[in-house]
C-alpha cells in the first residue's frame, strides 16, 4: 500500500506558467457560466509562481484579449509598456545597419504588442485564476506520471521531500501527493521532463521534424534615465557569431528605467569550444550596446532553452488521459521571437475540450477535439507561415538566410503558400570534433559590462538543498569521459550557463565529471545539447532553482 495521500481532482495541470494559468482560468470561466463544479488544480516547481519564468518579452496581447478582455484595466503589470519604436540592426565588430521596417511583413513590426517582465504576468495570472477558484500549490514539482490499467494517464505524483543525496530519508522526509485526474495538462515549459516521457511513451512524436532548440542568456539593468526610451526594442543578428552559429540579441526599454537585454545562440552550433554565455557577454562590447548600458547596473540574469522547432516539430498533442500544451509540444513564433500568446491560446484550446469531457461524463480517454481546435486555430496558421525560417537560415547563413527567409514570408503573408516545408535536425548532433574546430577568443569579464558565470547565477537566486539526489542524471560515465570529452573537449562545461559541470584531473591524466548541481538554473540544455543524450534532467526536490524577480 502507498504511503502516498491522493487527491481527486477534475483537471490537474503542470506548470504555471502562460499555458498553464490560461487553462486553469478558461477551465473556470468554462464552469462558472455553465453553473457546473469544476476541480482544478496547478503543480508548479518554483518557489512561487513567475519563480522559474524566464522570457524577453514583447508580448503578443491576442489571446490574453480573448481570455481576459478587459485585462489592460485590472492591474496587469504587461500593461504597463507598449511598443512605441521597432528596431532591427546588423552588427558588425564594430558598426550596425538597421534593416528598414518596410521590407519585413507587418506581422513583425511589434504593433500593438508590449514589452515587459512575463514572470509578472504570470503572478498576475495566478491571482485570477485563484479568484476563479483554482487550487495552485508553488514548491511542489510533478516528479512521476501515473497510469491506470489500460495505460491511460491517471494523473501525476509530486516529489518526495527530505530525501539525502545516498537515497536514505533525513529527518524532516515527507512522501509526495498523487494527484489524480480526469485529464492531466501538461505545461511543464521547453522539454519538461514528464512531457518528454509521455512523447516516448504514447510516441507523440512519431510525424513531426525534431524539436530544436535556442539558449537564452538574460540580464535586467537599471540604466541611465537618458539612455532609456520606453517602449523601445531592439533586435540583432550577426556579430559576434560567427559561420558555425545562428542566433541574435534583443534589447528592450521596459518600466522603471529598465532594460531588458540578451541573446539567443540556436542550439544547433557545431563548434564545442563555443560558450553561449561569452556569446552575450561579448556581445555587450559592442559599441552601440555597450553606449546604451554605460554607467548602469545589471541586477538580475537568468538562461533558459527556447523551443525553435516550429510548426514541423508540433507532436500529437493528446493522448489517453492528457495533453501537451504551451511550450511542452513548442509553439514559438521563432522570427517574431513570441511564443507566450500561441502557449496561452494552446491552454485554452485544451481547456474547453476537457471541460466539454468532463460535462459529457468522460474521462482518461484522448481529447481529439482538443487537436481538431488547434489544427484550424489562429496558432497553427501562424506557425505555418513561417515554418522555413529557421531552416533557411541554418542552412544558408544570416546574409543569404535572411533573404531568402524574408521573401518566404512575404509570399505567405501574401496567401502564396510555399511548396516545400523543410526539415530539422537535431541539435545534439550537430557538434564537430574538437580538433577540427578553433576556439573563439570571448574578453575576460570586467565586473562593469562583462561578468563570469558564477556572479551571475548568484544573481538569479538560485537555491537548491545541497544533500539531496542529483536531478542532473548522466547514463553512462565511461561514454562522458571517451566522447564528451575525449571526441568533444568537455562541451559542457561552456553550454552551461551556470557553470554546473566541470572536468578536473585531465592534466593529471584522471579525468572526473563534476556536477554542481546547486547551481543549476533549470535551462534545460544539457538534456538538448549532450552529444549522446548521455544526461537526463529532472526535477530537483520542490522549490529549488533560481527565483527570477522581474524577469
Amino acid at each position: 500500500m502507498s504511503e502516498r495521500e491522493a487527491m481527486p481532482y477534475d483537471v490537474v495541470i503542470v506548470g504555471a506558467g502562460p499555458a498553464g494559468l490560461s487553462a486553469a482560468i478558461r477551465l473556470k470561466q468554462l464552469a462558472n457560466d455553465a453553473g457546473a463544479e469544476l476541480s482544478v488544480c496547478i503543480l508548479e516547481k518554483g518557489s512561487e509562481v513567475g519563480a522559474h519564468i524566464l522570457s524577453g518579452a514583447v508580448f503578443d496581447p491576442r489571446a490574453i484579449d480573448e481570455l481576459l478582455p478587459e485585462w489592460r484595466t485590472m492591474g496587469c503589470p504587461m500593461a504597463q509598456v507598449p511598443v512605441t519604436d521597432n528596431q532591427h540592426w546588423i552588427l558588425t565588430a564594430k558598426g550596425k545597419r538597421n534593416m528598414p521596417e518596410m521590407l519585413t511583413p507587418p506581422y513583425l513590426h511589434n504593433e500593438g504588442t508590449y514589452t515587459g517582465s512575463l514572470g509578472n504576468l504570470c503572478r498576475w495570472l495566478a491571482e485570477q485564476a485563484e479568484g476563479l477558484g483554482v487550487e495552485i500549490f508553488a514548491g511542489f514539482p510533478a516528479a512521476e506520471i501515473l497510469y491506470n490499467d489500460d495505460g491511460s494517464v491517471k494523473g501525476v505524483a509530486t516529489g518526495d521531500m527530505g530525501i539525502a543525496r545516498d537515497g536514505s530519508r533525513k529527518g524532516d522526509y515527507q512522501p509526495g501527493l498523487e494527484l489524480h485526474a480526469k485529464y492531466t495538462l501538461f505545461a511543464e515549459g521547453v522539454r519538461g521532463h514528464l512531457s518528454k516521457q509521455a512523447k516516448a511513451r504514447f510516441n507523440l512524436e512519431a510525424n513531426c521534424q525534431p524539436q530544436v532548440y535556442g539558449l537564452g542568456i538574460k540580464e535586467l539593468w537599471d540604466i541611465d534615465p537618458a539612455e532609456h526610451v520606453p517602449g523601445r526594442v531592439i533586435h540583432t543578428q550577426g556579430w559576434p557569431l560567427d559561420e558555425n552559429s545562428n542566433g541574435g540579441g534583443f534589447l528592450y526599454h521596459q518600466a522603471n528605467g529598465q532594460v531588458a537585454l540578451g541573446f539567443v545562440t540556436w542550439l544547433n552550433y557545431r563548434n564545442p569550444y563555443t560558450s553561449p554565455f561569452q556569446e552575450m557577454q561579448k556581445w555587450k562590447t559592442h559599441p552601440e550596446i555597450a553606449k546604451i548600458l554605460k554607467g548602469g547596473k545589471r541586477v538580475s540574469y537568468g538562461a533558459r532553452a527556447i523551443n525553435d522547432g516550429g510548426w514541423q516539430s508540433v507532436p500529437k498533442l493528446a493522448f489517453p488521459g492528457g495533453a501537451l500544451i504551451g511550450c511542452s509540444a513548442g509553439f514559438v513564433n521563432v522570427p517574431r521571437i513570441k511564443g507566450s500568446h500561441t502557449a496561452m491560446k494552446t491552454g485554452m484550446l485544451a481547456a474547453e475540450a476537457a471541460f466539454a469531457a468532463v460535462q459529457a461524463g468522460r474521462a482518461n480517454d484522448e481529447l481529439t477535439a482538443y487537436q481538431t481546435a488547434y489544427d484550424s486555430s489562429w496558432v497553427e496558421a501562424e506557425l505555418r507561415g513561417v515554418r522555413n525560417v529557421l531552416p533557411l537560415m541554418e542552412k544558408y547563413g544570416d546574409l543569404a538566410g535572411s533573404m531568402l527567409a524574408g521573401i518566404t514570408m512575404w509570399a505567405e503573408y501574401l496567401k502564396i503558400r510555399m511548396p516545400f516545408t523543410m526539415k530539422h535536425h537535431p541539435d545534439h548532433e550537430s557538434l564537430y570534433r574538437a580538433d577540427l574546430m578553433t576556439p573563439p577568443s570571448y574578453p575576460k569579464p570586467d565586473g562593469v559590462l562583462t561578468f563570469d558565470r558564477l556572479s551571475s547565477v548568484f544573481l538569479s537566486n538560485t537555491n537548491h538543498e545541497e544533500d539531496q539526489p542529483v536531478h542532473l542524471q548522466v547514463k553512462d560515465l565511461e561514454l562522458q569521459k571517451t566522447s564528451e570529452l575525449g571526441v568533444f573537449a568537455g562541451p559542457s562545461t561552456r553550454y552551461c550557463p551556470a557553470g554546473v559541470y566541470e572536468w578536473v584531473g585531465v592534466e593529471d591524466g584522471d579525468p572526473k565529471f563534476v556536477i554542481n548541481a546547486q547551481n543549476c538554473v533549470h535551462c534545460k540544455t544539457c538534456d538538448i545539447k549532450d552529444p549522446n543524450q548521455n544526461i537526463n534532467w529532472v526535477s530537483p526536490e520542490g522549490g529549488g532553482g533560481p527565483n527570477y524577480p522581474n524577469m
